[in-house]
């Protein structure tokens, strides 16, 4: 089954690594756009300064993050876990980014990167 993969990735000094380590197994397509969090969004709103305050304390030069999304067989997921762990240090580190999945029911226009 196809799925669509998404990483937020926080540790921005690791992207071109990243994309070069997924191309090495043959995992190519990635769409990269830039995001904010919602705490950095809400930094400099007066009734919320606390929770740009608590980003400051958890990682004070970090801005913004990429979200990465892949639509790929449902068999490569693992493979891309694996080299996402690698390459950031491990998500389950602080600030690292996350990984998540949603299952595609119908898809159009992959072409060469089914």
């Amino acid at each position: 089954m196809m799925q669509l993969l998404v990483i937020v990735l926080n540790k921005l000094e690791c992207l071109d690594k990243l994309l070069t380590a997924l191309e090495e197994e043959h995992i190519p397509g990635a769409t990269i756009l830039d995001s904010r969090g919602m705490a950095q969004q809400l930094e400099g709103h007066d009734e919320l300064r606390f929770l740009g305050s608590l980003r400051m304390l958890m990682n004070p030069a970090h801005k913004e993050n990429k979200m990465i999304f892949m639509v790929l067989d449902g068999e490569k997921v693992r493979t891309v876990s694996r080299v996402v762990n690698e390459v950031t240090g491990g998500l389950d580190q602080p600030d690292s980014g996350i990984l998540f999945t949603v299952p595609i029911s119908y898809v159009e226009g992959l072409g060469k990167y089914q």
